[in-house]
Order: structure tokens, then C-alpha cells, then sequence
């Protein structure tokens, strides 16, 4: 099986592509990889990978659980199903979420299909595994069906009659109506609002972000520069590159590994349902609008600078909260809940926006931290922006952790 399974990972990868680990990985992780690249291939926009993702390994685990039956019984069905193939199960559940989501790239997801059952033994056991994989899918896709992501966006641009403004519209304003996997609604762990634009905290941020996020700033070290081009990436699978550092670890088994990224994906989904939920609530502006208007906020400690502009490009939605910050603390706190008692593993991940990097971390802490502190280096928000998403996040993974952690006790 190990060697069946390396082989598989080296497959997908030329297929792809692009580099996996193969070192103690396991089906369900090589997966996740793949998919990871077929998203951004298909330039989903990172809301709608997160979403993709979130169905995608839905269905893995509860086709992989169906098999082996280690956790209670998830929604493709009750009972186990002990003679099918959990490869079969894991290539046919990837193939029919990942072909719905992201149709333009069909061929690359039947090829690597098509390899990963041709590895499998041909028999019943096959045959099982394509079925109980294939049944998963449909159901989530079924149940994800209307959850509001295909609703069309009606924003209105705010101006006056006749007036020009910027012609783009904002990110997914439909996102605060979408369905969450858990939260009882969008709304459920929204902030207070912002800091008043006349007090010293307003201050504070304004002028950290100004010093520290401008495109050419002094104040910002090499290292500062490097971590901030490292989290200028935005699409999710920055987030299961470090996952796999405790995926990979050796013990574990592939029915857990199944259940830490479908509570991952989901989290991460939630999250960003979450977030813009309080972003368009709040609309509150971008470094690079209220350090241009520094004059028309009534602070005299934020002096306006004309031309300044931000280190990486600004992101098209509201500031507030920092939707990079509650992923991370998402993430992390369903990684120690995993891990539990257990060494936390060195974590590490690479960055597509910082190529030839890896970056390491000896704690979760320090990973969302890093993150925090990026997003202003990088220009496009305030710390206590950063602060409000983090403690977001946390909330949103502890709830990840209730539901798919709590039925059953950490190995």
C-alpha cells in the first residue's frame, strides 16, 4: 500500500503539474493536493476554492468513513462498507465534486482519476470504492446545491447621479447570504465595529500601516519584506501546504487524516462567510483610501500622504476584519485540537507568491502571528483588524472542533 500510494502521488504530480510530498502521505493528502492545483488552474477566486475544497474533502471523508467505519456514520449513509477500495473511494469522490466545481479542467481531473483506479486490484473491491466515492460526492453536492454562492450579486456602487467612481465591483457581496456548514448563521461571531476614527487606537493602526505597509518603505526590514511577499498569496492552498505538516506525520492513519481536512475545509469555508459577513457590514476603508483622505478623518495625529500606496495590490472588499487572519487562526486551532496531547510537528509552507521559500514555524501560534503581522507589512490592513479576525477565527475552529472532533476521542 505505501508504495502503491507514493506512486499515485508522483502520478498526480505530473499530471498537475506542480510538487507534492510524497513522504508518508497518504491518498486522501495527495488528493487534497491535487485539488488544491486544479482550483487555481481553474482561477476559482479564492472564496470559491475554499468553497470547492470544502465539498471536495466533505466527501472524501465521509466516503473514506463510510469504508472503514472508524467515526460515527457521515451523511453519504449508515453502516460500513468494509470490501471496498478506499483509493477507488477517495479518486471517484475528488473527480465528481472537483468536475462540478471546476468543468474547464476535466480532462487533468479524469486523467488523474483514471491513473489512481488503474492502480487499484480490478474486482468488487474497486467497483465498491468507485461507487461509495461517487455516492458521497452526490450527496454534497446535493445538499451545497442552493447554499447562496450562485446567487447573483446586486451591489450597488454608492455615488451620485452623473458622478464617475471606480468601475469594479467588490468581492462576492452575495457571500454574507450564503449557507454555513456550522455557524447557526453568517452573523454569529461578528465584531464590534472598527475603532472610532478620532481615538488613539484609529491613530495607532493608521500610522503603523502607513510607516510599515507602503510600497517603498524604510521602515520595513528585508525579513519584514519577505514574509509579507510570502502571505501576498491568497488562495487556500497556502493553508493545506502547512496542514500537511502534521498529515504526513508518521501514525496516522487515513480515516483521521480524512476527518482533519474535511474539518479544516469546512472551518476555512465558514470562516470566510463569516468574515465578509462583518466586511460589508462595516465597509470600513482600505489603508490605501483613508491614508490618501488622512486630512478628513478628524485625527490630527494621521497626516495624509497624497500618493502613498499599499505593497501589494489591494484586495477588492471592505477591511474589516482581516480575512487572512481568521483562516489562519481557523486552521490553527483545529491543528492543535488534532494533534491534542501529542507533539505539535515543526510546521512549514511554501507560497506561490514567494517561489524557491519555506518558511517554518515552531509553534501554531507563531504561524498565526506571522500571518497577523504580514497583512500589515503587506499594506492592506490595520492590527486591530488583524487582532478582530484572529479571535474570529478562533471562535470558528473551536466550533469545527465540537462538531467533528466531538464524537469521537483523539487517537
Amino acid at each position: 500500500m505505501p508504495e502503491r500510494n507514493a506512486r499515485f502521488a508522483v502520478a498526480i504530480a505530473a499530471i498537475a503539474g506542480f510538487a507534492i510530498p510524497v513522504a508518508d502521505a497518504d491518498v486522501v493528502t495527495d488528493w487534497n493536493a491535487f485539488a488544491c492545483q486544479v482550483v487555481y488552474d481553474a482561477k476559482l477566486g479564492p472564496p470559491m476554492a475554499n468553497r470547492a475544497l470544502a465539498m471536495t474533502q466533505t466527501a472524501v471523508f465521509d466516503a473514506v468513513n463510510r469504508i472503514t467505519g472508524r467515526y460515527p456514520a457521515g451523511k453519504s449513509g449508515e453502516g460500513t462498507v468494509g470490501n471496498a477500495s478506499v483509493d477507488a473511494a477517495v479518486a471517484a469522490a475528488n473527480r465528481a465534486v472537483l468536475s462540478a466545481a471546476a468543468p474547464a479542467q476535466r480532462a487533468a481531473i479524469d486523467a488523474a482519476y483514471e491513473k489512481a483506479v488503474a492502480a487499484v486490484a480490478n474486482g468488487d473491491a474497486r467497483k465498491a470504492g468507485i461507487a461509495v466515492g461517487e455516492r458521497a460526492a452526490a450527496a454534497v453536492i446535493e445538499a451545497r446545491h442552493d447554499d447562496g454562492a450562485m446567487t447573483a450579486e446586486t451591489y450597488r456602487p454608492p455615488t451620485k447621479p452623473g458622478v464617475y467612481i471606480p468601475t469594479t465591483i467588490p468581492a462576492i457581496p452575495q457571500w454574507p447570504g450564503r449557507k454555513p456548514w456550522m455557524l447557526e448563521s453568517p452573523s454569529q461571531f461578528r465584531p464590534g465595529p472598527p475603532p472610532k476614527l478620532d481615538s488613539a487606537l484609529w491613530a495607532r493602526d493608521y500610522n503603523e500601516s502607513k510607516a510599515l505597509g507602503a510600497a517603498k518603505s524604510t521602515a520595513r526590514t528585508p525579513a519584514q519584506t519577505e514574509i509579507a511577499k510570502f502571505w501576498e498569496a491568497n488562495m487556500p492552498s497556502i493553508y493545506y501546504v502547512i496542514l500537511r505538516s502534521v498529515a504526513t506525520q508518521a501514525g496516522r492513519d487515513v480515516t483521521r487524516n480524512a476527518r482533519l481536512y474535511e474539518a479544516v475545509a469546512q472551518g476555512m469555508d465558514d470562516a470566510i462567510i463569516a468574515v465578509f459577513d462583518a466586511k460589508y457590514h462595516y465597509l470600513f476603508w482600505r489603508p490605501i483610501t483613508a491614508i490618501r483622505n488622512g486630512d478628513q478623518d478628524g485625527n490630527d495625529a494621521t497626516a495624509r500622504d497624497a500618493s502613498w500606496v499599499p505593497f501589494i495590490e489591494t484586495p477588492m472588499h471592505p477591511e474589516y476584519p482581516c480575512a487572512h487572519c481568521i483562516l489562519a487562526a481557523t486552521v490553527g486551532t483545529i491543528l492543535k485540537a488534532d494533534v491534542g496531547r501529542d507533539p505539535m510537528p515543526e510546521l512549514s509552507g511554501t507560497s506561490y507568491t514567494a517561489e524557491g521559500v519555506t518558511r517554518r514555524w515552531k509553534s501554531v501560534e507563531d504561524f498565526m502571528q506571522e500571518v497577523d503581522e504580514a497583512r500589515i507589512y503587506d499594506g492592506v490592513h490595520y492590527r486591530n483588524s488583524t487582532e478582530v479576525g484572529t479571535a474570529m477565527g478562533r471562535r470558528v475552529g473551536e466550533l469545527a472542533v465540537k462538531k467533528h472532533f466531538a464524537a469521537a476521542a483523539n487517537p
